[in-house]
């Protein structure tokens, strides 16, 4: 499931994006690839220092053992997640191509059921499987520039148990200055 949740963060990149006919070939499924080839020419972001901040707004677990509930409620209470992070100019021009590649590394399958991109907002569903993990559908909606971006993301995942989990965060991106060097 943690992979399947790496691939979807890799995905927020697109809030910068700007394109609504994401799927080349028209097999009614936009693949990584189509979405990275979509996305080369569009917004990038401007290398620099980052401050990432990811906020689990909520998680439900049904049938889950109170133990697993007790660990959800722990990460819930935490507060949000910070880190900084230096996104080099060789980095920031490679832009979503590369993501979309990181993602579908270690056995992760994921693509679009829709891409809506335009003026710097993003409306998309994402859908992932991982052997041995389960898969996710997603919902992400939000905003980028050149600078920073915002997205909601709602992940209803199912374990290859047959655990169900539902899981919305709240993900923002702000460019804070150079990278040191």
């Amino acid at each position: 499931m943690r992979r399947i949740l790496l691939a979807a963060s890799a995905s927020l990149a697109l809030a910068a994006c700007g394109s609504s006919s994401a799927d080349a070939d028209g097999d009614g499924e936009i693949s990584m690839e189509e979405a990275a080839a979509k996305s080369k020419d569009l917004v990038k972001p401007q290398p620099g220092k980052y401050r990432a901040t990811v906020e689990m707004v909520s998680i439900d677990m049904p049938g889950a053992s109170e133990q697993v509930k007790n660990v959800m409620r722990q990460m819930m209470d935490q507060g949000p997640q910070i880190h900084e992070y230096c996104l080099s100019a060789e980095d920031a021009e490679k832009g979503f191509e590369e993501m979309a590649k990181q993602s579908q590394q270690n056995g992760n399958n994921c693509s679009f059921e829709k891409f809506d991109a335009d003026g710097g907002e993003i409306d998309a569903i994402m859908n992932c499987s991982a052997p041995g993990d389960g898969s996710a559908r997603m919902t992400m909606k939000g905003t980028g520039s050149e600078t920073s971006s915002q997205m909601t993301m709602t992940m209803d995942a199912t374990g290859p148990g047959g655990q169900t989990m539902k899981m919305t965060m709240k993900n923002s991106q702000e460019r804070i200055g150079d990278c040191d060097a």
